[in-house]
């Protein structure tokens, strides 16, 4: 999810940069990227390249949220196994060595 709220937020910026940078408004009509557009369908671009952004940022956020809690868990897990296998170590060191009654039958 960050990859894409990431790729989202590149886009929309590089729309806005390219109606900066590119426009050409004269007689004959504005060009975006030399392509004849109107003035709605110039303000469409930029509404969906600043709605691209915000939607970017808002998926890079909950992606990396979500990474933060995995890590987080798998740490605890982690945690809880290595306290289980030295909890299961210390039982069989206080066996002795010895085996069930169950087992030699």
């Amino acid at each position: 999810m960050v990859i894409l709220g990431l790729l989202l937020i590149l886009l929309g910026g590089l729309a806005i940069v390219c109606a900066v940078f590119t426009l050409d408004i004269d007689n004959s009509g504005i060009q975006y990227l030399s392509i004849d557009v109107s003035p709605f369908v110039l303000f469409l671009i930029g509404v969906i390249s600043a709605v691209a952004i915000l939607w970017g940022f808002s998926l890079a956020k909950w992606g990396g949220k979500r990474g933060l809690a995995r890590r987080r868990e798998q740490k605890r897990l982690d945690n809880l196994s290595e306290q289980l296998d030295d909890a299961e170590a210390r039982r069989r060191r206080d066996d002795g060595g010895r085996e069930d009654d169950d087992s030699r039958i």
